[in-house]
């Protein structure tokens, strides 16, 4: 997931060897395997059919997606695959045309897991991998700038952020979340969120400290805490100009899917 330590350095992501690290144990949430522990069938089966087509119905050119901190891109592809009626199809190469539904951009700290994306996409020319850190502002706005403008566009039609704001908050404080989400909201016209319960937090803490790994630089000075889709909720809603939509409900593993649009944002998707 895309966090890195503002201040002093964190530990290195975790070293791959044929066991893997411990889940939650990476400090920015960057662990191999992810969804073989958090499947992406278990975020995609809350998302009603036709979304897209009801978020923007008359959009006339491709809409752009950013997945921020797609780990190894399996739910990146399930996203794309269920937004544009693709369920159940990894064929190769891709449907003609898919490209002109939705064009999906992903991003994550780290570049091993990127480059097995790229690897393994079943939509190469329809989903872009990169590695980014999505708070290194010198990094993200010239990319995320030279993107949108081979698109002649501003802002991102949809944004995912699937498990990714525990891993900002706890390596860049209540102020490093403050700042990306109103980052998210900037570049967004419809955000989904799925933030981690603050139980994830603790076990997070918890695992990292039972490695014998520094513990994550902010967790005891944290002032947001507690209900955690609340506190993004009120965050988006009254400091970064976006309204709740719809909350699709909860995962398995009790985390909410709470999709967003800016309070200034055009319905039919046009700049």
């Amino acid at each position: 997931r895309p966090a890195r330590g503002s201040g002093r350095k964190m530990a290195a992501p975790m070293s791959r060897g044929s066991r893997g690290p411990e889940p939650g144990a990476a400090p920015y949430g960057n662990f191999p395997n992810y969804s073989r522990f958090h499947p992406p069938e278990g975020r995609v089966s809350l998302l009603p059919q036709g979304l897209l087509r009801s978020l923007f119905p008359a959009a006339t050119r491709p809409l752009l997606g950013l997945d921020v901190g797609c780990n190894s891109g399996e739910l990146s592809v399930a996203l794309y695959q269920h937004l544009v009626g693709l369920q159940g199809s990894n064929s190769s190469p891709e449907p003609p045309g898919a490209g002109k539904e939705l064009n999906l951009l992903c991003c994550d700290i780290d570049p091993e897991l990127i480059r097995r994306a790229q690897q393994s996409s079943p939509f190469p020319a329809s989903i872009s991998f990169a590695s980014l850190d999505i708070m290194d502002s010198g990094a993200r706005e010239p990319f995320l700038s030279s993107y949108l403008e081979r698109f002649g566009r501003s802002c991102f039609d949809i944004g995912f952020c699937m498990s990714v704001t525990m891993w900002i908050h706890l390596n860049h404080g209540d102020r490093g979340l403050l700042e990306f989400l109103a980052l998210l909201a900037s570049l967004c016209t419809f955000l989904l969120v799925e933030p981690q319960p603050w139980r994830c937090y603790r076990a997070a803490a918890r695992r990292l400290r039972r490695l014998g790994r520094d513990d994550f630089e902010h967790f005891r000075s944290l002032r947001i805490n507690g209900d955690m889709a609340e506190s993004v909720t009120r965050i988006l809603t009254q400091e970064c100009a976006m309204e709740l939509v719809c909350s699709f409900g909860s995962t398995s593993w009790d985390r909410s899917l709470l999709l967003f649009k800016s309070t200034g944002a055009d319905p039919r998707g046009a700049d």
